[in-house]
């Protein structure tokens, strides 16, 4: 049994330029990165924002740190408050727990997450269609 089967290539090129700006824009120098660090940027300034204060050591004791294509945001484990001398780290875990208003990272993420998320996904697209 033989078989005629006639193939073209119609538009590899233009499918391999498609291919090389999406594999550019996820490395971490690419779009997906910048998306990272907006996305921790954002999330830092939300945090900051809901933290409620009393001598505004907790509010300035969060921090942020991206690495590739991970980032987190924090509370300082060595930022005491300047009248207790207390870890800031450890009131803070206290006042996050006792949820509610006092809930800032999860508010953050509940409140802020979808339009943060939104902005990320917006930049990771851009990178990729340029």
């Amino acid at each position: 049994m033989t078989f005629n089967v006639k193939m073209t290539i119609t538009g590899i090129q233009e499918a391999q330029a498609k291919n090389n700006r999406v594999i550019a824009a996820l490395q971490p120098s690419g779009a997906l990165g910048r998306a990272v660090q907006y996305g921790v940027i954002a999330a830092h300034r939300g945090a900051v924002g809901l933290t409620h204060v009393d001598t505004g050591a907790l509010r300035s004791s969060h921090r942020m740190e991206v690495a590739g294509l991970r980032g987190r945001v924090y509370i300082d484990p060595t930022a005491r408050n300047p009248r207790s001398r207390q870890r800031t780290e450890l009131y803070g875990s206290y006042e996050h727990e006792r949820g509610g208003t006092h809930a800032f990272y999860a508010r953050t993420v509940t409140e802020q997450g979808p339009s943060i998320e939104q902005a990320m996904m917006g930049l990771v697209k851009l990178g990729v269609a340029i």
